[in-house]
């Protein structure tokens, strides 16, 4: 029985690479559309959870996870030797930056080999994880292909981008259309049929370059866009103009305007970091990616601005941000997660440490800091109570939760700079300072 027939009648096993935030949506839907799945992760504890009915994603509810363990069709491990029983095998490991800024792709050669040790013929594999044009024929094919087997012969190879976006109510991995680009037209056929039968819809493009340079256009879309805004937060600010009144008032032509939002700086595992994938293999083709660049800088250079509004707020008052107390509110990149990937709110504590202030966090999300690349910081999150606010000489808004009551905030505290706009059509009480 080929390939294709066994997708059909979902008879094909089913293994996941990965079960982060990717990963685990993926694998539930292939449980729930029918298929016998694994999923594969080096974390032991992950595994734990998973096999115990819980939930290490506070996005993903228990139920799901009960789909999984209550199934009978899926199977938690860390051991790869298993791969070997899968048809269809789907790597959708961590893409980040090393302390220079540049690709590492160390999981993905990692899962690459694994899978080359147990591959076999009649087999699909498939990358997910975002990265630059060239890696799945160039990185993943070349380990595969040591084996002696060859791609589009031997077995089939495709890449689809993962396109998640953690708690976005209004869109998930069933209904996100899904872009899959295969090596042969067969290895898409292939890739596209497996795809069909888990998301509303697909877009198959010619080839694996193409998917992977339309991921990374799709962040880097954003990346620029919030760069100009950010750069226009920092221009209005000075002409005594509110940024966000302007992108208010400018989204209500019907045509040609897509409204982008200014922050603290840019967080998560896809836009402060895809367009760099790309400008370092640009440079392989002596060619330089001016406009992604300095999108780039404007954006990582948001934390400083911030820390400046803290100080210049702190002067205002009398005080020196030298012997203030600062609590920062959110570590998360985004609201209503508990993702603290490349989150701006780690460079704005560091920032201000450096200055010499005592700095705080809270996060109902996070109760411990965990070290990032950019810090070694260490700390808990502190409870935010009337007494606790009343203690800190500035309260930074840094992650916009919608569990925060920002009136209770701005009600208790001494001082608060806001960078998300969190407090718009609240009493704000003469004590806030915009950022």
């Amino acid at each position: 029985m080929d390939l294709l027939k066994k997708i059909e009648n979902r008879s094909a096993t089913v293994g996941v690479i990965g079960l982060g935030y990717v990963g685990l949506p993926l694998v539930i839907q292939f449980v729930k559309a029918g298929f016998q799945a694994v999923g594969f992760d080096v974390d032991p504890e992950k595994i734990k959870q998973l096999k115990a009915g819980k939930t290490y994603i506070k996005h993903i509810p228990v139920e799901e996870i009960g789909v999984l363990k209550n199934s009978g069709s899926f199977k938690a491990t860390t051991k790869f030797p298993l791969l070997k029983h899968a048809d269809c095998i789907m790597i959708c490991v961590p893409t980040p930056l090393n302390e220079h800024r540049e690709p590492d792709l160390s999981c993905v050669l990692e899962a690459a080999d694994a899978v080359a040790k147990h591959l076999r013929k009649g087999q699909l594999i498939v990358l997910e994880s975002t990265t630059y044009p060239g890696t799945t024929e160039e990185v993943v094919r070349r380990s595969l292909e040591a084996t002696g087997m060859k791609a589009g012969h031997d077995f089939h190879l495709a890449f689809s981008p993962e396109r998640e976006d953690p708690n976005n109510k209004d869109f998930s991995t069933s209904t996100i259309p899904k872009i899959v680009g295969g090596y042969t037209p067969d290895c898409l056929k292939v890739a596209n049929a497996l795809y069909r039968t888990v998301v509303q819809k697909t877009v198959p493009v010619s080839s694996p370059r193409v998917a992977e340079a339309a991921n990374l256009l799709e962040s880097i879309y954003r990346a620029v866009n919030i760069g100009l805004v950010n750069e226009l937060k920092v221009l209005f600010d000075r002409m005594g103009i509110d940024v966000n009144e302007v992108i208010d008032a400018a989204k209500t032509k019907p045509f040609g305007f897509q409204a982008f939002y200014p922050g603290p700086g840019l967080g998560g595992h896809c836009i402060p970091i895809d367009p760099f994938y790309l400008t370092w293999k640009a440079r392989e083709y002596d060619f330089s990616t001016r406009f992604v660049e300095l999108a780039g800088e404007i954006n990582n250079s948001m934390p400083y601005y911030v820390v400046e509004k803290v100080s210049g707020a702190l002067n205002k008052r009398g005080k020196i941000v030298a012997d203030a107390k600062v609590l920062i509110l959110g570590l998360a990149y985004k609201r209503d997660v508990e993702d603290t990937r490349e989150s701006p709110s780690f460079k704005i504590v560091e920032l201000l440490a450096q200055k010499g202030a005592l700095v705080d966090y809270n996060d109902p999300y996070i109760p411990n800091m965990k070290k990032m690349r950019s810090s070694d910081l260490k700390k808990c999150s502190v409870p935010l109570t009337k007494e606790s606010l009343q203690k800190y000489d500035c309260v930074v808004i840094a992650t916009d939760h919608s569990c925060y009551d920002y009136q209770f905030i701005l009600d208790n505290a001494l001082l608060v700079v806001d960078t998300r706009n969190a407090t718009k059509g609240f009493n704000r009480n003469g004590n806030l300072v915009a950022a």
